[in-house]
C-alpha cells in the first residue's frame, strides 16, 4: 500500500489521532518482526555453516531425535526393572574438609548442567541417550518424574564414581547383564519401536536438563528406585524424594555432598547405545581351502592353471568374414 492509497483510505475513514498512531505503529512492528525473522535466518544459516560435518554413527541417520522418525503410533513404552544399578563407592582420598562435615539432611538442589563447550556431535549424543534413558525409565510418568529421572542421571555426569558423559552414564555396565539403568542390558531396546507421542516428550525433558533445567526436589540424588522393588542398597543410603513412581536416594558422607560433584563435563560422548556384550560368541573368519598336493591331480588337470593366451579385447572390431556381404558397405557414408 503506497502513501497516496493510505491517505486516500484515511480520509475515507476519517481515523482520528488515536488511530493514525495505531496503524504507524502496527507497520513499524511488521518492519520489525521481518528484520527479526531475518536476523534469526541468518544465525541459524551461520551456525550450520560453522558445525562439523557428520561422521560415523550420525552419518547413518542417527542425528539427535532419530529415533522419533522409526517409532510408532501403537507401541506403548516398554516397562525396566525400575531400579538403578549400584557402583562402588570412588577410590579416591577424601578432602581435608570432609572432616568437618557435620550430618545434613537437608536437600541442595543441583548447579544446572552445562553443555558450554561441548560440540554439536557431543550434543546431538548426549541428547540422544538422556531421552534414551527417560523414555524407557519413565515414559509414563508426569513430568516431574520424567526431570527426576534426567536430574539423576545428570548428577552422575558429575560425580567422580561414574563416567563423565552422559551416554557414558546411561549405558555403563550394559556390557554384562548388571548394568546401572536395566533397560540398556535386558532387552528393553529390541522389543519394538518406541511410541512416538512419548519419545517426542521425553526428548523435550532431556532438551531442557541438558539446557540447564534444574529438578531441585531430588537434590544431589545418584539412585532411584519404584514402589514395586526394594534394592540391597535402598537402607545405605539417603533418601531424598518421592516423585512420580520412584524414590531417589544419594550417598551418605561426604560423596552425598554439593563438594563431591565436582566432575566437570568435558565432552568425548560414545557412540549411544549399549556396549558390546562380554563374552558374547565370536564369528571367526572361514579358514583358507587345504591346498591339493600336485601329486594327487589328476593328469586331465594337471594345466589347469596354466594362464591362456590373452584374448581379443572385447571392443575390437570383427573380421571380414564374420560380416555377411550385404552388411559389408554399411557403415560409409550416404551420398
Amino acid at each position: 500500500m503506497n502513501g497516496r492509497a493510505i491517505l486516500g483510505w484515511l480520509k475515507v475513514r476519517r481515523l482520528s489521532k488515536l488511530g493514525v498512531v495505531g496503524l504507524v505503529a502496527l507497520v513499524l512492528a511488521g518492519v520489525s518482526a521481518q528484520a527479526a525473522i531475518r536476523a534469526i535466518v541468518d544465525q541459524s544459516a551461520k551456525a550450520s555453516r560453522s558445525a562439523p560435518a557428520p561422521m560415523g554413527y550420525e552419518r547413518q541417520d542417527h542425528f539427535p531425535g532419530a529415533a522419533y522418525f522409526y517409532a510408532t503410533e501403537e507401541d506403548a513404552p516398554v516397562p525396566t526393572q525400575g531400579a538403578t544399578g549400584t557402583i562402588a563407592l570412588p577410590d579416591l582420598p577424601l578432602p581435608p574438609e570432609a572432616a568437618l562435615l557435620t550430618p545434613d539432611s537437608s536437600i541442595r538442589p543441583a548447579a544446572p548442567f552445562s553443555m558450554a563447550r561441548a560440540s554439536a556431535a557431543d550434543r546431538g549424543r548426549a541428547l540422544q541417550c538422556l531421552t534414551t534413558a527417560i523414555y524407557y525409565e519413565a515414559a509414563t510418568e508426569p513430568d516431574a518424574g520424567q526431570q527426576a529421572v534426567a536430574q539423576v542421571i545428570l548428577n552422575r555426569a558429575r560425580h567422580p564414581a561414574f563416567p563423565a558423559t552422559v551416554c557414558g552414564v546411561v549405558f555403563q555396565g550394559s556390557e554384562r547383564a548388571g548394568c546401572q539403568f536395566s533397560f540398556a542390558c535386558d532387552g528393553s531396546m529390541n522389543r519394538g519401536a518406541p511410541s512416538k507421542a512419548y519419545w517426542l516428550r521425553a526428548m523435550k525433558v532431556a532438551a531442557a536438563a541438558l539446557n540447564g533445567h534444574v529438578m531441585a526436589e531430588v537434590g544431589m540424588a545418584t539412585h532411584y528406585h519404584t514402589y514395586a522393588v526394594t534394592p540391597a542398597w535402598n537402607r545405605s543410603l539417603v533418601m531424598t524424594a518421592a516423585i512420580g513412581a520412584h524414590f531417589f536416594h544419594r550417598w551418605q558422607g561426604y560423596w552425598g555432598t554439593p563438594a563431591a560433584f565436582r566432575q566437570g563435563y568435558a565432552g568425548g560422548e560414545p557412540v549411544p547405545g549399549p556396549h558390546a556384550r562380554i563374552g558374547a560368541p565370536v564369528i571367526l573368519a572361514a579358514a583358507a581351502a587345504p591346498i591339493t598336493p600336485p601329486a594327487a591331480i589328476q593328469p586331465a588337470y594337471t594345466q589347469s592353471g596354466t594362464p591362456v593366451a590373452a584374448a581379443k579385447p572385447a571392443d575390437a572390431l570383427p573380421g571380414d568374414s564374420q560380416i555377411l556381404d550385404r552388411w559389408k558397405d554399411s557403415g560409409k557414408a550416404l551420398r
